[in-house]
């Protein structure tokens, strides 16, 4: 199975509306991206669950107004997270360099 699937049936529900199952993800992605995607206007839910435990895969739910689709609503949420990652890590190593400069003084 791909990293990243539909989840099954969930094809009548519309474009605005869907689960995705992520393979080898679990809380520390499912709610770092909720948290992002919930902040869209265009958003009306947003939401994860891990089924079980035992399963290392997570189901991530969008529903979004009818003019929105799903998987533009995630791509969107994965980029700007991919951007906080990039300005986290920025933001680290400048901050080790200015200390590590600091001590060699």
């Amino acid at each position: 199975m791909p990293k990243l699937a539909e989840l099954t049936g969930d094809e009548n529900s519309g474009e605005s509306s869907r689960t995705f199952v992520f393979e080898d993800e679990g809380h520390t992605l499912g709610n770092v991206l909720k948290s992002i995607i919930c902040k869209y206007p265009d958003v009306n839910f947003c939401g994860y669950t891990v089924p079980h435990p035992a399963e290392n895969k997570m189901h991530f739910r969008i529903q979004a107004a009818k003019s929105v689709r799903a998987i533009d609503v995630l791509r969107r949420g994965l980029e700007d997270l991919e951007r906080v990652c990039d300005h986290t890590i920025d933001t680290f190593e400048a901050a080790v360099a200015k200390y590590h400069e600091k001590e060699s003084k």
